[in-house]
């Protein structure tokens, strides 16, 4: 099922969402400071493209540092990020089929807003750590 679900995301959304967060990494890499945040822009832009299966969950290491990375990061890309997957997200909504991946999208939204502090993960391997995920696509088979 996990499979069926990530072709028909990456057909109707995945695609479009990762150059979405390529473009935002091509434009961190460009003002080199914010080459950190073009990492994490290309990290979530994986998880983007092909996402049940994987959760996000928080790192119990990350600090202030990741809270203020946050802030910039927000500003820089964030905000558009979170747009994309608003609009992508209501699109989706207005077909049936759509509908779970719609939702799918809005639960991206947070991860696309502060990304610093978090990890991907596959599903199976935040269960055998502990960790309760952050974002949940609802596929766990």
């Amino acid at each position: 099922m996990r499979l069926l679900l990530n072709v028909i995301w990456f057909v109707l959304a995945g695609l479009w969402l990762a150059i979405g967060y390529a473009l935002a990494a091509l434009i961190c890499f460009v003002l080199i400071v914010t080459i950190p945040f073009g990492i994490a822009a290309l990290r979530i832009g994986v998880f983007a493209l092909w996402p049940f299966g994987q959760t996000v969950v928080r790192r119990p290491d990350a600090g202030a540092a990741s809270g203020i990375g946050n802030v910039f990061w927000f500003v820089l890309c964030g905000w558009w990020l979170a747009l994309g997957h608003l609009i992508v997200g209501v699109a989706l909504c207005l077909t049936v089929i759509g509908i779970p991946l719609g939702l799918a999208n809005f639960k991206l939204i947070p991860v696309s807003l502060l990304p610093l502090g978090r990890d991907i993960v596959s599903v199976e391997e935040a269960q055998a750590l502990g960790f309760a995920p952050t974002v949940d696509l609802g596929m766990r088979r």
